[in-house]
Parts: C-alpha cells; sequence; structure tokens
C-alpha cells in the first residue's frame, strides 16, 4: 500500500514530527511503501522517503505563509503527485490542502491526525489571537471532506468535535520504552554540567510562550529558597526571539538553557532529574512528560488539557497557583 503522511515540518525538534517519524518507521516495517511530505525536513528517513517542499526561512515570514499556504499555488498542486497513492495521512494544516484537493479529486482516502490547535492557551495578544482563530477556520475548511479522524487525547476528540464538528477516535501517542525507561542513566548529563549533589528539574519542548516558561522560572525562584540546590534544566530550541530573551533576562546563575538536544540524547536528560516540571498552559498531549514518566520520573504541571490523561505518577496542581506548584516540587524533593 502507498502511504503519504502529510506534516508542515518534519523536525526533531517538533513533538508532532517525532509521532510523524514513528508512524512511518511503523508502516514502513509493514511492507508500506511510505513518503513524508513536509514544508521543511531534518530528520533523517529510515525504509521511507523525505519531499520536502520548501517554505521562507524566517521565522515570521513562515507563520505567515503556513497561514496563507493556499495562496501558493505550484505548491498546492502538489496535490496532483498523490492521485496514486491508497492513503494521505494529515497530520496538521497548512499540509491538510494537499489531502483536501486529493481526495476531491481522486477519491483517495483521507485521515486527519489531529494535535489540536491552541485556541486557548497563552495567547496574550491580539495579532496572536487573531492568527490562531484565521487558523482553526482555515484548518476547518480543508477537513470537511474526510474519511477518519483520530485524536491524540480524549480532550483532543471532545475539542475537535465541539470546534470542527468532527467525531474522532482515540488513539495516544506512543512511547519508546526500548529508549526511554527506568534503566537509562543520567552520568554523562550530570557530568557535562557539573549537577554533581544538585536537585534536578527538567523542561523539555519549545521554547514559546503558550509553554508558560516564564511562569516556570517564577516557580523555580520560590522553590530555591527552600532548596537552594536546585537546578533548572531547560531544554529545547527557542522559536521566539523575543520571549527567550525574556526568559534569559528572568533567569538565574542556577538556570541552564540547553538548546536543541539530539532526539537520542533526550533519554539520559530525562534520567538526570529528580522532578519533570512543565508550567504549559496548553498541550493536547505533552510527549515529554509521558517520556518522563517512561524513564521513571514524577511530573509536575497545571491541570490544563490533556495532563489528566497524561500525568500518572506525580502531581497536577490548579492552573497558574505558582505557590501550589513550587510546593508540590518541593514536596517530591525533598521524599527520601
Amino acid at each position: 500500500m502507498k502511504i503519504a503522511i502529510l506534516t508542515p515540518t518534519f523536525n526533531y525538534h517538533s513533538g508532532i514530527d517525532r509521532v510523524v517519524e514513528q508512524q512511518a518507521e511503523d508502516y514502513a516495517k509493514k511492507g508500506n511503501e511510505v513518503a513524508v511530505i513536509a514544508l521543511e525536513a531534518k530528520i533523517k528517513p529510515k525504509g521511507y522517503k523525505v519531499i520536502e517542499l520548501g517554505m521562507p526561512k524566517n521565522s515570521f515570514l513562515q507563520r505567515l505563509y503556513r497561514l496563507f499556504f493556499f495562496l501558493d499555488s505550484k505548491k498546492v498542486n502538489y496535490y496532483k503527485n498523490l492521485k496514486n497513492y491508497d492513503v494521505i495521512i494529515s497530520h496538521f494544516y497548512p499540509m491538510n490542502w494537499l489531502a483536501y484537493k486529493a481526495k476531491k479529486r481522486y477519491n483517495i482516502r483521507y485521515i486527519y491526525w489531529d494535535h489540536g490547535i491552541n485556541t486557548t492557551g497563552l495567547l496574550d495578544n491580539i495579532f496572536q489571537k487573531s492568527y490562531m482563530k484565521l487558523f482553526l477556520l482555515l484548518s476547518n475548511i480543508t477537513l470537511k471532506n474526510i474519511n477518519e479522524a483520530y485524536s491524540v487525547s480524549r480532550y483532543l476528540s471532545r475539542t475537535l468535535e465541539k470546534e470542527s464538528r468532527i467525531k474522532s477516535k482515540v488513539i495516544y501517542n506512543k512511547i519508546d520504552k526500548k529508549r526511554f525507561n527506568k534503566n537509562v542513566k543520567g552520568d554523562k548529563i550530570i557530568k557535562k554540567y557539573n549537577l554533581r549533589n544538585k536537585k534536578i528539574l527538567l523542561y523539555v519542548g519549545r521554547i514559546a510562550p503558550h509553554k508558560g516558561i516564564h511562569l516556570l522560572l517564577k516557580i523555580f525562584g520560590s522553590i530555591k529558597k527552600s532548596i537552594p540546590d536546585a537546578v533548572l534544566l531547560i531544554v529545547g530550541k527557542p522559536t521566539f526571539n523575543d520571549y527567550f530573551k525574556k526568559l534569559k533576562k528572568l533567569a538565574d546563575k542556577d538556570v541552564i538553557f540547553t538548546g536543541f538536544v539530539e532526539d537520542e540524547d533526550l533519554p539520559y536528560y530525562y534520567a538526570t532529574c529528580d522532578v519533570y516540571a512543565t508550567a504549559s498552559q496548553w498541550e493536547g498531549f505533552n510527549l515529554p512528560a509521558a517520556e518522563a514518566q517512561a524513564c521513571g520520573k514524577k511530573v509536575v504541571a497545571f491541570d490544563i488539557g490533556s495532563h489528566k490523561e497524561i500525568v500518572k505518577n506525580g502531581i497536577l496542581v490548579k492552573n497558574r497557583i505558582l505557590e501550589e506548584f513550587a510546593d508540590a516540587v518541593i514536596k517530591i524533593l525533598k521524599r527520601p
């Protein structure tokens, strides 16, 4: 069977793209002919091919381009190359346009893999709110002729039905237990950052406003008063330069920004920490929290989005109650 998997980016720092990578490998191992089609691609394929369509390099222009992708007739017409595929799986707008048009013209089976659109998170400026509302509106247009929909959490399934009037089945993201498990050791990370005898908090993910890292830094300040030897490791690629500059100003000497970390090294970072902490304001699944738990680590997070479903080993705190969040982390760190 020929399967096309569509995703806007196919990069190691994106949770969605890591799900796509695993899906592509699984289908390829079963003998299917698989192609991942993306606007930008950095992940090296294993048993399948990757087709990169291209988009602007500037981050601001990228956001505009992805929103108004349908105006690029040359790229949109790439759907004609999908004529001989049996199934198209689209993971996010704007790639849905290709699936939508291929379904309409060639009646190819069109599956939508729902990772959610953040219209309720930390959207503090008018531009961002307007952008996401328009993003949802355009995404809904491209979902009018799907055959099936799958959401990665019950929270997203309910949201999809509410916002798009589409019923979906729930399939949680898989965690690679061969890589993420309690037997992994974090010695090399402890040595690299000189963390011996430190109490280590860890965050993994994009450095973006809705991830609430500025809240996490405030929480960390409170934790330090009770646990002076605490250290906060923030692993991830900055995607908003102004926001990252703000965080650097808020951070003290015990906050370490590692930048992008290779996917194969992530298990060692989870193994290093005493607590996995995320102050995210919106999550459709939260892959890092699930990976941390697979490594035997407790998670502290706000009770938002999918966290009730995903956080099984740890503490959920009422959203934005920073004192309770700090207390939860301290409680875990002070346990024998």
